[in-house]
């Protein structure tokens, strides 16, 4: 059985982010959403459990989904987890090389290997720094975020919480 572990800061989750786990739960026995977080430091747009909540609700329909939060380091939450391996998107040749480093980092200090999968489809490009910056500005982001998350954010948006 391979678990795998897909660590983010899912701030928000968006479209991009259900069709890694999408595609990670399609070849894999099971996969945990880390949710990384860090207690004493802002925890950005949405909370750590508003962010589990929502991944909850776009991941329902796969079985094999869970979602969990961990502070610290991505190698003992794997162990935490169960994760025999992490899983990593790549969006195109820039996330390339940081992600090459960190799958070096991971497997030399916590002796866990890296699966890439390559981001495919409308939305392989999209990033959850853009989605919130277009949100913060009045622009529609129906087409990259879920709609769950998309009335989340309007949510915030109505709270003056996006800018």
């Amino acid at each position: 059985m391979t678990v795998a572990l897909y660590p983010g800061s899912f701030d928000p989750v968006h479209n991009g982010h259900i069709a890694m786990i999408e595609s990670a739960a399609a070849i894999m026995s099971a996969v945990v959403v880390g949710i990384g977080h860090h207690p004493t430091k802002n925890s950005g747009l949405f909370s750590p459990q508003e962010r589990v909540e929502l991944i909850e609700e776009c991941t329902s329909h796969l079985n094999n989904v869970s979602v969990r939060l961990f502070s610290g380091l991505v190698t003992v939450a794997a162990k935490d987890f169960g994760a025999t391996v992490l899983v990593k998107g790549l969006r195109g040749s820039g996330d390339l090389g940081d992600e090459m480093a960190q799958a070096h980092m991971n497997l030399e200090t916590g002796s866990i290997p890296t699966v890439f999968l390559p981001a495919t489809g409308p939305s392989a490009r999209v990033a959850g720094t853009y989605v919130r910056q277009i949100a913060a500005m009045g622009g529609d982001i129906s087409d990259t975020v879920p709609a769950v998350v998309a009335k989340a954010m309007a949510a915030k948006a109505a709270e003056g919480k996006l800018s």
